[in-house]
């Protein structure tokens, strides 16, 4: 047989190991998306893992004098009510204030829209349990029957503070103060993860984000039709 039938039939010197690449590489092609599914799946595993362990730590770290504050600032917090509140006062006042209070109302609608009607349906996370945690009584809220993640708490509190914060300047230390406060009183009155209030404040972000770009428009079409 000559050189040229015997390249032409692939029977040649190295033909062999070609092809056994060729399958090695056409498996590892195959294999990439289970490792990939495999690989997040393992991360998820350790962030929860260590999402738990942070709420255990919480629970398991006695702080008396915190406890009562933080279950009032909590149950205060509930549909948003220590926002409506400070929004109220600024609507008083014209111009930045009453600006600001229309943003940040805008961001809560947002913000708690998405959090109840689309992350909690979504990911539908168990409450933590409390009682096994052994969360001290004394930091008992009721425990909400809605799924754990996001945190729609701290969602509608970062919001607020963020749209109106940018409005209003001045307003947004104090009010991203609170807002991290609500978060954090979440955690610690043992009704949701750490996890939940990270995902919660950064669901706020985007909400306050969107509800001044929304802003934006209605005043550029104000401008515009007048």
């Amino acid at each position: 047989m000559s050189d040229e039938s015997m390249y032409e039939t692939g029977a040649g010197p190295g033909a062999g190991p070609e092809t056994e690449s060729e399958e090695a590489a056409r498996r590892r092609l195959r294999d990439r998306p289970r490792a990939a599914v495999f690989t997040a799946r393992a991360v998820l595993h350790d962030l929860r893992a260590v999402d738990g362990a942070l709420y255990a730590a919480v629970a398991a770290t006695p702080t008396p004098a915190l406890d009562v504050g933080l279950r009032r600032l909590s149950n205060a917090a509930d549909h948003s009510k220590i926002s409506f509140a400070v929004a109220a006062g600024l609507a008083l006042f014209p111009g930045r204030p009453r600006r600001a209070a229309a943003a940040g109302v805008g961001a809560i609608a947002i913000a708690s829209a998405t959090a109840n009607l689309f992350g909690k349906r979504l990911v539908r996370r168990r409450r933590p349990d409390r009682e096994a945690a052994r969360v001290v009584v004394g930091r008992h809220v009721p425990m909400p029957e809605s799924a754990s993640f996001p945190s729609g708490h701290t969602a509608s509190a970062v919001a607020f503070a963020t749209a109106a914060g940018v409005v209003l300047p001045p307003a947004a230390v104090p009010l991203g103060l609170l807002a991290s406060a609500v978060g954090y009183s979440r955690v610690h009155t043992g009704v949701h993860y750490p996890g939940d209030v990270a995902a919660g404040a950064v669901l706020g972000l985007a909400s306050g984000t969107a509800a001044l770009a929304v802003g934006a428009s209605l005043m550029r079409a104000r401008r515009q039709g007048s």
